[in-house]
């Protein structure tokens, strides 16, 4: 009940940390954290009530947010329950951070340096503690720490080379958040695992765009959704 209720109330948060990020940069981790809580305006009562086209829009806040607290609350379960219990806490920090990137890309088409560089660094305290993750069979003669490190290279150079295929007919094909995304997962799951990874992100970003019947749009959540889905079928 512990992971369901703190996957609740961190969910319920992420529309409203997304939007406060979002209007405090560019700034420093520093100034973010301080100013985070703290409201930039706060509108009266009767202002609201006097304006349907806010009082809508909030509405929709209010089920955007009830909607990521159901789906946080299950998927921090999940991991709880399907992951090394020893690590239970480094895997829902990990997710959270994904899915609060999943609804900051969707926003504002961009992926912070204030989210994937910790992503990165906790990615290197995790292998410090031997997590099971970066102990895969193929590599079992690399070190944990070797496995993370390499596996943060090959995340942040396989796109760089890919995009210079790509270039001259989709310039944005990798954004710059995008790689440094894939470098921090690779950084918590080791070379192999990246290379799906990022293959299995390319094929969830083509089909979302043939749905959706769109050219661009944010690469951030198909890394994200085939990162929590190969974790969860692999590990």
């Amino acid at each position: 009940m512990l992971y369901i209720f703190c996957g609740f109330i961190f969910g319920l948060m992420i529309p409203f940390l997304a939007r406060r990020i979002g209007k405090l940069m560019p700034a420093t981790m520093g100034y973010i954290l301080l100013k985070l809580f703290v409201p930039a305006q706060i509108v009266s009562r009767g202002k609201l009530e006097n304006n349907p086209k806010y009082m809508e829009l909030f509405k929709r806040y209010v089920m955007r947010s009830i909607g990521w607290g159901i789906f946080t609350a299950a998927a921090t379960y999940l991991f709880a329950i399907e992951f090394d219990a020893a690590h239970t806490w480094w895997y829902i920090t990990f997710l959270w951070i994904l899915l609060l990137l999943v609804e900051f890309d969707k926003r504002f088409m961009l992926l912070p340096d204030i989210l994937t560089l910790p992503l990165l660094v906790l990615g290197f305290a995790y292998a410090s503690t031997n997590g099971p993750w970066l102990a895969t069979v193929d590599v079992n003669f690399l070190s944990y720490a070797q496995n993370s490190a390499l596996g943060a290279i090959m995340g942040y150079v396989m796109p760089v080379i890919a995009s210079m295929f790509l270039v001259w007919k989709y310039p944005e094909a990798f954004g710059g958040g995008d790689i440094k995304l894939l470098c921090a997962v690779g950084a918590w799951v080791g070379m192999e695992i990246i290379a799906y990874i990022i293959l299995l992100s390319c094929i969830i970003f083509g089909l979302s765009c043939l749905i959706n019947k769109m050219r661009v749009g944010p690469f951030g959540p198909s890394i994200v959704y085939a990162t929590l889905a190969i974790c969860l079928l692999l590990f």
